[in-house]
């Protein structure tokens, strides 16, 4: 088996060999574990029918992007606040829970749709057209904010029981800095399984965690038909299924800018232009066909995972086919309710020790996109569309109900609201002359230019 060098990025797996690409694929799969199932238990979704589509989604989107793009696709916390919105307007009407959310996943669906309407401006147009109406200034700045809304859950979790969260901290941190080999690339993995155990000997795991794990079923089916997107296309009531739809459709416009800044933020991490190959178009295609096929059956919507671009700076392996891996793992064990009910027994705290680290990362990759790119923030325009993006996508986060900026029964989240004023905020001010503020675009351009050569 070959000799890892820790210190040089990997991007062919397979010179480690299969036993530790295994290893690598399990590790993708348990950073994304937690905050994905943590999703269908606020809503009430199915939690096996997520890591099913969590990991259809994800083969999905390798397929749309020609298998080049190291991304993972998980639960989509954007949509929590449309969730509620629908839940709530149907449980007015006489609907519970269960009744209300395949409304809700309709409305997804509809949001999915958007994603290819992007995805045909960027093909029809350019990518650098339409890049710059997403310059770094605003996804610098997206990206550090959803990095800094991540952040609050992490704490919360710590604080059910902070020593547990340490240990996890405390391994990651070790293994990573003073690790070699195997140990330096699986920090993650090593830290869960160190606090998991830990919390385990001393008496620490919730006992109802614990009599869920010791009933659960070794097989069982993932979803319900009558929980499906598919089941309220059917029921006939097309009143409430419109308001769900204008519910939930305008997140869509914060994920894509999320999509944006986590391809941004991959092809930064990799050292890749994946904005031009395979191209945004596919990536948009990709994200937004899984959020569809989860939507449908009854899973929440998909999103490429910060969590997972934070497991790429720390482990620098980016290969494809650890993700692919990590996805098939995913759909293995979303047959098996007795795995599901593992994970879910996993301390609260030990998901935030984690979580810390991973959504710090996503925070310094926002930071770093702006130094990569050559974004003045001497420059008072520049800091007006910066401190305007943060402040909004945070502070509606926290301090609006639901996290969510609410016009009568429609509730627009705070990454929406700053995405589209950044956005505004961009066009509208006047930028210096000849000043691009945008390294892949100037990368794109350089490419054309040796190719016209």
């Amino acid at each position: 088996m070959a000799k890892i060098n820790t210190n040089e990025a990997v991007y062919d797996a397979r010179q480690l060999g299969k036993g530790r690409m295994l290893v690598l694929g399990l590790q993708h799969m348990f950073a994304m574990f937690g905050a994905t199932i943590l999703v269908p238990t606020i809503t009430g979704l199915s939690v096996s029918a997520t890591l099913l589509f969590a990991g259809l989604g994800t083969l999905l989107f390798h397929w749309f992007t020609k298998m080049k793009v190291p991304a993972f696709l998980g639960s989509s916390f954007a949509f929590l606040g449309g969730y509620a919105t629908v839940v709530a307007m149907g449980t007015e009407m006489g609907m519970t829970q269960a009744q209300a959310l395949p409304y809700a996943c309709v409305g997804v669906v509809a949001a999915g749709l958007l994603y290819f309407v992007l995805a045909a401006a960027f093909k029809l147009f350019g990518v650098k057209r339409v890049m710059k109406l997403f310059p770094p200034v605003v996804t610098g700045p997206i990206i550090i904010s959803i990095g800094l809304i991540l952040a609050g859950t992490a704490v919360s979790s710590i604080l059910t029981n902070w020593w547990v969260a340490l240990v996890a901290i405390l391994v990651v941190i070790v293994c990573n800095i003073w690790g070699k080999g195997m140990i330096k690339i699986i920090p993650i993995l090593l830290g869960v399984l160190a606090s998991y155990v830990v919390a385990a000997i001393f008496g620490q795991l919730e006992p109802d965690k614990v009599q869920s794990l010791h009933d659960a079923a070794w097989v069982g089916v993932p979803f319900y038909w009558e929980n499906t997107g598919m089941y309220a296309l059917g029921s006939g009531n097309w009143s409430f299924l419109i308001t769900a739809i204008v519910a939930i459709m305008p997140i869509a416009l914060a994920t894509m800018i999320e999509h944006i800044g986590d391809m941004c933020a991959i092809s930064s991490t990799c050292n890749r232009n994946y904005l031009e190959d395979p191209g945004l178009h596919r990536t948009l295609m990709g994200d937004g066909a899984a959020t569809i096929l989860a939507s449908l059956f009854g899973a929440p919507a998909n999103t490429t995972y910060g969590e997972n671009t934070g497991v790429l700076n720390l482990t620098r392996v980016f290969d494809p086919r650890v993700i692919r891996i990590a996805a098939v793992i995913a759909i293995i064990f979303s047959f098996s309710p007795k795995f599901a009910a593992l994970i879910y027994a996993m301390p609260t705290a030990t998901i935030g020790g984690v979580s810390l680290i991973l959504y710090g990362m996503i925070s310094s990759v926002g930071v770093r996109s702006l130094v990569e790119n050559r974004v003045d923030l001497t420059d008072s325009r520049n800091l007006i569309i910066t401190a305007l993006t943060i402040t909004l996508a945070v502070g509606i986060s926290y301090g609006c109900e639901g996290g969510a900026l609410h016009f009568g029964s429609i509730g627009i989240s705070g990454l929406a609201v700053a995405a589209i004023v950044g956005i505004l905020a961009a066009v509208i001010l006047p930028n210096r002359e000849g000043e691009t503020g945008n390294a892949e675009m100037d990368l794109m351009e350089e490419i054309e230019q040796s190719t016209k050569k």
